[in-house]
């Protein structure tokens, strides 16, 4: 049975995590008969699995600055950067020697870019990598390309599919809630043009992912609106395939807390809970309430249990590190997520978590469960 938005805060702010995170378990673990929202097969076994693929930022420059990000260049300033073709190509050849099988393909609001560049990079990549999956373009970057080139959403994302676009990443989420969005991100899109993307995809037939970050200015309450969000949408999405199978959905979720390191978000003030008690009301825009590795498995539970319909929980080693990661996975995660090779943006903030794949298979198994490896849409390649 569902629990609601009411039953959800509740359940995070009284529950225990070892509580959330056996519950959780529990419904990682159970069939798709006991659980009629959800769109795959749920878990059941002792397989946990893992993707190899590589991040790859083509271009810094962004003219949106958020305030939580270290990572990113002003348009004409002098760090900015823009990936040739043939270095995102050295890129691939070296994923796919180790057996990698697709690309996370992310990147700023770039002014200096015009559509064909994109459309270009997608075909080269396509041309030249046939069987490479690309998973590229968040919200923000596909809201940027329609407003800049004048262009809807569904004319944006159709060009780019035939271009050689595979799916849509999740992020730019952070929160979908547009109090917290105006203080930490105001040049970014809004929270019902981030929905709107992911839902004309599914419309046209592409997957994508969904992401939160959390652990700065938001609220218990403001997250766990996030969290509806995305379930409404991908109840939509769901009833939509019940009469088009072909068309796309939320293939899974992860989320992460907030890394302040270097960023402008990070030098605002702690917010201190012992001494201002009520956490579930608005801080003032300068005061954060930073999550630790805590507060990342009893959100991941709550994902899990709230988020009864996206089949798939991503653990989160690159901020927390590879022994929350771990632990994530008896908190109803069953995918320890990517290996990535590179990571730029959360490192820029300061955090560095690096793993090999020997590494990544024996977080797993050390847990008790099976590494598989896996494709995009979660099937094992034994």
């Amino acid at each position: 049975m569902r629990i609601s938005k009411q039953q959800a805060l509740q359940l995070y702010q009284e529950g225990s995590l070892p509580e959330l995170s056996e519950r959780a378990d529990k419904l990682c673990n159970v069939t798709r008969a006991s659980r009629p929202h959800t769109s795959q097969n749920s878990h059941p076994g002792n397989v946990r699995t893992y993707v190899v693929e590589r991040n790859i930022n083509y271009t810094n420059i962004c003219c949106c600055r958020c305030s939580f990000c270290a990572f990113s260049a002003s348009p004409g300033g002098k760090n900015g950067f823009v990936l040739g073709f043939d270095e995102i190509a050295e890129k691939i050849e070296e994923l796919l020697s180790i057996g990698g099988t697709q690309i996370l393909l992310q990147g700023g609001l770039n002014p200096e870019l015009s559509f064909s560049w994109y459309e270009e990079l997608l075909g080269q990549i396509k041309k030249r990598f046939p069987r490479l999956h690309t998973h590229a373009f968040s919200p923000p970057e596909i809201c940027f390309m329609a407003e800049r080139f004048n262009m809807t959403i569904p004319e944006v994302i159709e060009r780019l599919r035939s271009a050689g676009l595979d799916t849509i990443p999740g992020g730019g989420a952070e929160i979908l809630v547009e109090r917290v969005r105006k203080i930490i991100s105001p040049g970014k899109c809004s929270t019902e043009q981030w929905l709107d993307v992911m839902r004309q995809a599914h419309k046209l037939g592409m997957c994508t992912t969904a992401t939160m970050m959390f652990g700065h200015v938001e609220t218990p309450a403001e997250r766990i609106e996030h969290l509806d969000r995305l379930r409404t949408l991908q109840d939509e999405s769901l009833e939509r395939r019940e009469s088009n199978p072909s068309a796309g959905y939320f293939t899974a979720f992860t989320c992460w807390p907030f890394q302040p390191g270097s960023t402008r978000l990070g030098r605002l003030d702690r917010y201190d809970p012992i001494r201002d008690r009520d956490r579930d009301q608005p801080r003032r825009p300068d005061q954060l309430l930073l999550a630790g590795a805590f507060e990342q498995l009893k959100m991941t539970a709550l994902a899990r249990i709230y988020l009864d319909n996206i089949p798939n929980i991503q653990a989160s080693w690159v901020t927390q590190g590879p022994k929350i990661a771990q632990l994530s996975l008896l908190a109803g995660c069953n995918d320890i997520g990517s290996l990535m090779m590179e990571e730029n943006v959360v490192s820029a903030a300061g955090t560095t978590f690096r793993m090999q794949l020997n590494e990544l298979r024996q977080l797993i198994q050390t847990a008790g469960f099976q590494p598989v490896q896996r494709d995009y849409y979660y099937n094992l390649l034994l």
